[in-house]
């Protein structure tokens, strides 16, 4: 396992909370990482499409890395929390 997946797994809840935002004045309310505009939902999208972190990081000077494991932390937890329904094919 990689020391970016082990940090990402050891994040304090806490931690990643204190880094989320959820304003109606910013980004029209979108979940967002704090004192920034970035929504967590481009974050996971990123990641999903394959960008590393590091390209993230190269793309949005202003967050860190902390920032990434956050909004990753924050997307796992809203699906634990949802409700899914099934895919209909």
């Amino acid at each position: 396992m990689s020391a970016y997946m082990k940090g990402i797994l050891h994040m304090e809840r806490q931690a990643w909370m204190n880094r989320i935002v959820i304003d109606p004045a910013i980004h029209h309310g979108e979940p967002c990482i704090k004192n920034t505009r970035v929504p967590v939902s481009m974050i996971v999208g990123s990641i999903a499409d394959g960008d590393t972190p590091e390209d993230i990081l190269a793309a949005y000077p202003s967050l860190s890395l902390e920032d990434i494991q956050a909004a990753l932390h924050y997307a796992a937890e809203a699906v634990r929390d949802a409700q899914l329904l099934p895919f209909v094919s």
